[in-house]
């Protein structure tokens, strides 16, 4: 089998491809209109989010067998299309699910503990104890929505914290363990102290977070979200954090991604929203890195390997 690798990743995905006797090219460089023009040499197609994988490119990919995406989801590929050829997509939710779980769970100690703030001002010469004062997982619930591998990895680290309880709800039934006590949404919402974010993006979770749904819940809650930027409308988060509806928010997502992101800095204006997000004490914020440890990127390329190897390898 041929295989192109479009990304940089752990080289053990090569290195086992190589002993399984693959052929591997690597072209970490090239456009996607230059790899659309190859890639119908190649049986296997490694990716994570260079480009997207769109009908018009599979549509040239007349050999391609596997497309495999390390990372926890395939947004970036049209999946119903791909599956239409025959093409087996191997993603890798099992790979970064710990290191989301720990990062959602540090991020909400965080918040909690105003630590960010808290270093800012020690830094800068302020002793502020009072102002400082932090609050506690001990008793309250916690709500999640999405219960796959993610939303189940932070449930797992909230073992040991004596919270009041912990719910999940899902568009999927028979999805809750000893971790998480599946609820319908009208209970979540109901009982929900801490909500966190564990979904892919789809079409109905794109915009998912707004005013409707957050007047919904009757108490004011903090939220963390680890999933997918545009799974909150940014605008409605900030008037509800303006109206103390929500109380706090840490946020490894947004809607402004790597692609607009940087771009915002360089001499456009920054969006209202957005401007208010990074001027605020009870929001933290990260580069979509929840997923993005060391020992991640090892087990991202050995799920990938692993899942390629059972399809293909006798």
């Amino acid at each position: 089998m041929k295989v192109l690798h479009v990304d940089k990743n752990h080289p053990l995905i090569i290195e086992q491809f190589n002993e399984l006797g693959f052929q591997n090219d690597e072209d970490y460089t090239s456009s996607k209109q230059e790899i659309e023009n190859k890639i119908g040499q190649y049986d296997g197609l490694i990716i994570r989010s260079r480009f997207t994988i769109d009908a018009s490119f599979l549509n040239k990919a007349k050999n391609l067998k596997f497309i495999g995406r390390l990372g926890a989801g395939l947004e970036n590929i049209d999946t119903e299309h791909a599956k239409s050829l025959g093409i087996f997509l191997a993603s890798a939710p099992e790979g970064n699910r710990n290191a989301v779980g720990e990062h959602a769970l540090g991020m909400l100690l965080s918040l909690f503990n105003n630590l960010n703030k808290a270093d800012r001002e020690v830094r800068s010469g302020i002793w502020d104890r009072e102002g400082n004062r932090g609050i506690e997982l001990e008793g309250k619930t916690v709500g999640i929505i999405g219960y796959g591998n993610m939303g189940k990895a932070f449930a797992k680290k909230l073992k040991g914290f004596d919270v009041n309880e912990v719910i999940c709800y899902d568009i999927l039934g028979g999805v809750e363990d000893e971790n998480a006590r599946q609820v319908g949404i009208m209970e979540l919402q109901q009982k929900t102290d801490i909500l966190s974010l564990h979904v892919p993006q789809t079409e109905t979770t794109i915009g998912m977070i707004d005013s409707d749904f957050l007047n919904k819940f009757q108490k004011p809650i903090w939220i963390v979200n680890t999933a997918r930027g545009k799974c909150i409308k940014t605008a409605d988060l900030v008037k509800a954090l303006q109206e103390q509806k929500v109380l706090g928010a840490a946020l490894d997502v947004l809607e402004y991604e790597k692609s607009s992101f940087e771009n915002m800095f360089t001499g456009n204006e920054l969006p209202d929203a957005f401007k208010y997000l990074i001027n605020a004490d009870n929001v933290i914020l990260s580069p979509h890195v929840a997923g993005w440890t060391v020992e991640s990127k090892i087990k991202l390329a050995q799920t990938v390997v692993d899942k390629i190897k059972n399809n293909f390898v006798a």
